[in-house]
């Protein structure tokens, strides 16, 4: 019978604290609303950047996924020799593509691009054989080209390795400033956004406090008084969230699509993400703040 009787308690307790923690912010009404709006300028704001920062490091990948390295093949090496380098080549780890190219298919790139024929003119075809190689992202890097590029000398020493270095390490540069910009960045709204919703909770639980200390005096556990204003702050970091994404999605799918459909289409996939992401990190940073608040506040009265 006790565990039955346990049960139906919980389940009473349970009860009481979710109906609590909607209640609780009827009552605070102003300080929740206020909370509310200046959380969701926040989230709106972190939305936005994140966004950008997601669309940024896409082109960043994109750029790199296209560095091509061009390997230039010694003459004294035959065309089986050459052919078997480039499929050993595009074996090596981090190397997305080796295309070989042959005398005559560097002619007839030549005479593509400069509308010449380089074997009409010179009597002869002097352009060299090459491989051109593409990396995965990840490896697109002058660290990890700087480690592939002694392996590509084992398999065929005679040959002359080509690519833009100063371009590669501007865009490592660039994505590692910009990291850590948006990090930064994003770890200030974000605590902004705790410390809002943990004030509001504070403010809550001291006008409350001659209750909150009646309860401690006939034995409720700190969980069954806190856990109202946790699910306060939660509802509060959901609803500025929903409202956020909602205010992005109408920036981004309403009015960039409408007025500007060339940056829409580098932002929207991005955007797809942003959208429960904000949702979810609003209830997150509500829970976050609620919590560290509801603790504090009950280690203060539980002195006292």
């Amino acid at each position: 019978m006790e565990p039955v009787i346990n049960a139906k308690f919980a389940v009473m307790s349970l009860s009481f604290v979710i109906k609590e923690g909607f209640s609780s912010m009827g009552r605070a009404k102003l300080p929740a609303a206020i909370t509310v709006t200046i959380s969701f300028f926040t989230l709106v704001l972190l939305g936005l950047f994140s966004t950008v920062s997601l669309s940024f490091f896409d082109v960043i990948k994109e750029m790199q996924s296209r560095v091509e390295v061009e390997v230039f093949l010694g003459d004294s090496m035959s065309e089986s020799q050459a052919m078997d380098a480039a499929g050993q080549i595009k074996r090596l780890k981090g190397v997305r593509d080796a295309s070989y190219i042959s005398k005559d298919d560097a002619a007839r790139t030549f005479n593509h691009d400069f509308g010449e024929d380089i074997v009409k003119i010179l009597g002869s075809n002097p352009l060299p054989r090459s491989i051109k190689l593409k990396f995965l992202p990840e490896y697109a890097t002058p660290e990890s080209i700087g480690r592939i590029v002694p392996e590509i000398r084992k398999i065929s020493p005679d040959v002359d390795i080509r690519y833009n270095q100063s371009f590669l390490g501007q865009i490592e540069k660039n994505a590692q400033l910009f990291t850590l910009l948006t990090g930064g960045i994003g770890i200030l709204i974000s605590v902004a956004t705790i410390v809002l919703i943990g004030y509001t909770i504070r403010l809550a639980m001291y006008s409350r406090k001659e209750k909150i200390r009646t309860m401690r005096l006939v034995g409720a556990t700190a969980w069954f008084i806190g856990a109202p204003y946790v699910i306060e702050g939660a509802l509060q970091g959901l609803l500025a969230g929903a409202l956020a994404a909602g205010a992005v999605y109408l920036l981004f799918d309403q009015l960039l699509f409408r007025y500007e459909p060339s940056i829409y289409q580098v932002l929207q996939p991005s955007a797809l993400l942003i959208y429960p992401a904000t949702v979810l990190l609003g209830l997150a940073l509500g829970i976050v703040g609620s919590t560290l608040s509801v603790s504090k506040y009950l280690r203060i009265v539980s002195k006292h």
